[in-house]
């Protein structure tokens, strides 16, 4: 039962229209019962008066025929006007009784001879002299209910004779007359429910003119007005209700059109502005994200999703989900974590080394630098964190650019310094042996010198080679060329650092890169394998082909790395010489950067006082790999 009347009430409190209807129909109804109730009683007092009144008439005219025929004292006449009394149409019974209250005279010869109480039986409470005639519902002797009419025979001086005087008896006896209820009854209970119906109709025709006229003058325009609420609410901004006339609720419906109207162009600002914050963070070259206290990502822009792999869903997510593919918050311990220690108390900002994960699983370091700042979200303060986050191999890169850029100057600068004047000193001297007598022994020294300045523009076109940007594009090149034009640019700083160089090469090497990159590739590793030998050594370079690679092996007899460094020797910026020198700590970064572009792979071997090896696999250009 209680689930039945809290699914009604539910069902009402839905609607104002089935509330209001509910309530117009319920004190409709109970307005109407109680005016029926008040009617039908009104109309049953009225016909009960106006049946007594009839039999009073009709028992007077009785009273006065029997009052004949007890002065002739005709008795069988009187006995036989009242049996054929008893058989009229709704009487029941006649009957005429002494003062004793004894029946002498009745209709029905059952009742002849019987004693009534006044006021057990109620034929006339307390019957006298002044009593009149009376007249009410009341079950007979047999059990039945009849409306008995009561009314006194009063003592006249003709009936002094037998009766006595009048003032010591009044009333010569009482005639009881009892009429059929049930016709009585019936006819007032048809023309209640006469009455009934035609209330029940009238208020039936009254609710539904009244729910008519409420459903298009209120409900229809306040349904009108909460679908129009609706699709607001779902985003659509072009929602406007249709309103006429100039009453409340064509008041409320124009208001909410104005309101919707500023709400559509407060919306279209806020999202402008949007639009336009997006746009300027997008075109910032490092990653930016927003993270509120709840450590979710509320904003991001295009290069924070580039650096993690052109991850779309960013915004939403946990930081520690999205950056290092974490289930749970980072160990303030382990890592350090900018919303735990950008405290109030702390300064406003922070820069920290992280290492984050890609959507492929790959490793990139990045140098995060963290600022706290109070944003309101959804209406709420919220102590929030703004990070910007460089990617340190994109660092190292621009480090390489940079470097690249240097040699190619320094280069430009050889050619127009050194080599042209070296080119014109070749012109003279060999025009000066033309005219020298090939037998003179000044002729061999102008070869000789010849020979030499050859050499010197050699040396400058390697600065060239080494100095071209990768921007130049990717070409075939000889791995055994490239290798031993690199080492002749450091021979003087391997005889410096007492640093013996053996290469043993296969023949026909050849690889597909750019050229100026692959020569830094080996200018870096060589350059590491002298920075590990600080008292000298030999550093061995071995070049083969291995499974459709070139593999070209760097084995230096340095001190070698600690097991607990080598994970970290590719990190940008990380540097620990053996030489005790501080270095840039780009070098094997830019290396790794490198082999990577041209899908290949370095890796590293080493033992604590006995040397490194690198081992640097590039795919071989003379391998047909759609055949394999």
């Amino acid at each position: 039962m209680k689930t039945v009347g809290g699914t009604a009430l539910d069902w009402l409190n839905a609607s104002i229209g089935r509330k209001l209807a509910a309530a117009l129909i319920l004190t409709i109804a109970v307005t109407s019962l109680i005016f029926l109730v008040a009617l039908v009683l009104l109309y049953w007092q009225g016909l009960i008066e106006e049946r007594a009144q009839a039999a009073e008439e009709f028992n007077r005219y009785l009273s006065a025929s029997l009052e004949n025929a007890m002065l002739s004292r005709d008795l069988e006449r009187l006995r036989d006007t009242v049996q054929r009394l008893g058989e009229q149409n709704e009487i029941v019974s006649v009957m005429i009784l002494n003062p004793a209250h004894e029946v002498r005279f009745a209709s029905s010869p059952a009742s002849l001879g019987h004693q009534f109480d006044a006021d057990r039986d109620a034929i006339c409470r307390g019957c006298g002299s002044d009593e009149t005639a009376s007249t009410s519902f009341v079950t007979n002797e047999d059990g039945r209910e009849v409306l008995r009419s009561v009314i006194a025979v009063r003592n006249k001086q003709p009936c002094t004779t037998c009766h006595g005087s009048i003032d010591s008896n009044p009333v010569n006896g009482l005639l009881i007359v009892d009429y059929a209820a049930r016709g009585i009854k019936g006819a007032a209970f048809l023309s209640a429910m006469t009455l009934g119906g035609s209330g029940a109709v009238v208020v039936v025709v009254a609710v539904l003119v009244l729910g008519l006229v409420f459903k298009r003058s209120v409900i229809a325009p306040l349904e009108t007005l909460t679908a129009a609420t609706g699709d607001l609410d779902s985003g659509n901004l072009d929602a406007r209700v249709t309103t006429r006339g100039t009453d409340e609720l064509a008041v409320l419906g124009r208001s909410f059109n104005d309101m919707a109207e500023r709400l559509q162009t407060s919306l279209r600002d806020v999202r402008q502005s949007e639009r336009r914050l997006q746009a300027i963070i997008d075109a910032i070259p490092d990653g930016v994200r927003v993270i509120d206290d709840d450590f979710t990502i509320v904003q991001a822009n295009h290069a924070y999703r580039k650096q993690l792999g052109d991850v779309e869903d960013v915004v939403g997510r946990r930081c520690y989900a999205s950056s290092h593919r974490r289930t749970e918050a980072c160990q303030p311990t382990l890592v350090t974590c900018p919303l735990v220690a950008l405290t109030e108390d702390a300064p406003p900002s922070l820069k920290t080394i992280q290492r984050h994960v890609r959507a492929d699983g790959s490793e990139l370091f990045v140098e995060v630098t963290a600022a706290r700042i109070d944003l309101r979200l959804n209406g709420q303060r919220r102590r929030c964190v703004v990070e910007s986050i460089r990617d340190l191999s994109e660092q190292a890169h621009l480090s390489h650019e940079h470097r690249l850029s240097e040699l190619g100057q320094l280069a430009t600068g050889v050619a127009h310094e050194i080599r042209n004047p070296l080119s014109s000193i070749q012109f003279a001297l060999r025009n000066i042996e033309r005219e020298t007598d090939p037998q003179n022994e000044s002729s061999t020294y102008l070869h000789i010198a010849n020979q030499e300045i050859d050499r010197c523009i050699e040396i400058t076109n390697r600065l060239l080679r080494l100095s071209t940007p990768a921007s130049d594009g990717v070409a075939l090149i000889s791995g055994d060329d490239a290798l031993q034009e690199t080492l002749s640019l450091l021979r003087f700083e391997a005889e410096h650092n007492k640093v013996r160089i053996h290469c043993e090469t296969a023949p026909g090497l050849r690889i597909v890169a750019a050229d100026g990159e692959f020569r830094m590739l080996i200018l870096n590793i060589v350059q590491n394998a002298f920075h590990a030998m600080p008292d000298g050594g030999t550093l061995t370079i071995t070049g083969r082909r291995v499974n459709g690679r070139v593999q070209m092996v760097f084995e230096d007899t340095g001190v070698g790395i600690n097991p607990e460094d080598l994970q970290k020797i590719f990190h940008p910026f990380w540097s620990r010489r053996a030489d005790r020198v501080r270095g840039t700590g780009l070098g094997l970064t830019i290396c790794q950067t490198i082999v990577g572009r041209y899908h290949g792979r370095i890796y590293v071997d080493s033992q604590v006082g006995k040397g490194t090896r690198f081992i640097v696999e590039l795919p071989d250009a003379d391998v047909n790999w759609d055949e394999e």
